[in-house]
């Protein structure tokens, strides 16, 4: 039997490595190609774990990653789709253990004996994902006013189409400018009156900002993501952005932008005074899933649970133990 490592061949050799495969018989060529596929399908991925402590006792879940996103609690039957984005440093792929909510969200979904499926995607696609029924819950979101209308669903409000759970602790929201910008506080939102300001499609704001949008009280350029959204105010194409900073500052430095770009970005930015709103987070689920009212009764109870005995807490601190550390 031949004992094959093909990523060890040049070009060349393997050519002469298939003209001789070719000239086996087929059951020695059969079995050597499924030694090979066996070996890949061996590697060593390492497992993927969410940890606490709760009364004295660590508890580990361990998932693992899929070819659709993350699972954990991989034998239950109680399933649960979720769409999520990366949106450090709260949730994304791209941080140590994939930021505070992913864990918090593992941990309270599984102490309820879901299996969890975490799935990430640009917003505005996990926005339709959910929306439209397609999977169970989307998260992080905002608080949902009742005059907002679905991107998604034409003639429906968003709130039509999904139900917040209780909330959990979420950031502050604020206007953000180019360092050449004059001020440094701000009194009412007419300063935005006829300016260009950026948000990040598919994205909540704030009430107000959301209903001078649609009042058209001044242009408005979506970007797909905070970095991008960075971009254009560094480069001056818009006038203002909106947003939190700790995500922008975390998504510039887990960006594969080199040091110099980074810095660029984070010292040509200021964010004024007062921010314009502390936003709570929220699970949004999908009212055209099958038992979705059973769900939510589940996630607020745990919410409750957690935050009574200190978990909410302990997840949320847990995050600064990840500090400079690779992903």
């Amino acid at each position: 039997m031949l004992n094959i490592n093909l990523s060890n061949y040049s070009f060349v050799a393997t050519q002469r490595l298939f003209t001789l495969l070719l000239n086996l018989p087929f059951i020695t060529l059969f079995l050597t190609f499924n030694l090979i596929n066996q070996a890949h399908s061996q590697m060593i991925v390492p497992p993927i774990t969410v940890n606490y402590l709760q009364d004295g006792k660590k508890h580990t879940i361990t998932g693992a990653k899929t070819a659709q996103g993350y699972q954990f609690n991989s034998k239950s039957q109680k399933k649960v789709n979720l769409a999520t984005l990366n949106w450090p440093p709260y949730i994304s792929e791209e941080v140590c253990h994939k930021g505070w909510v992913f864990n918090f969200t593992v941990a309270l979904l599984v102490s309820k004996g879901y299996q969890v499926n975490i799935n990430f995607y640009p917003w505005a696609r996990s926005v339709m994902l959910v929306e439209k029924g397609k999977m169970d819950i989307l998260f992080p979101e905002y608080s949902i006013e009742k005059s907002a209308l679905s991107g998604v669903v034409t003639g429906k409000h968003r709130y039509e189409l999904l139900t917040l759970s209780d909330a959990f602790p979420g950031g502050k929201i604020s206007l953000a400018v180019h360092k050449d910008h004059g001020e440094t506080t701000f009194d009412s939102l007419s300063i935005l009156h006829h300016k260009i300001v950026g948000v990040v499609r598919g994205y909540t704001n704030t009430e107000e900002i959301d209903a001078m949008i649609h009042e058209e009280k001044f242009s408005v350029v979506e970007a797909l993501d905070e970095l991008q959204l960075m971009k254009l105010l560094i480069a001056k194409r818009v006038d203002f952005v909106v947003g939190d900073k700790k995500v922008f500052t975390h998504t510039v430095q887990s960006s594969d932008l080199p040091q110099h770009r980074q810095d660029r970005l984070l010292t040509n930015i200021k964010y004024l005074q007062p921010a314009l709103t502390q936003h709570a987070l929220f699970y949004a689920l999908s009212n055209k899933r099958p038992h979705h009212k059973v769900l939510l009764a589940d996630i607020n109870e745990a919410l409750a649970t957690f935050e009574q005995s200190g978990l909410t807490e302990q997840f949320m601190q847990a995050k600064t133990q990840c500090h400079n550390q690779v992903p």
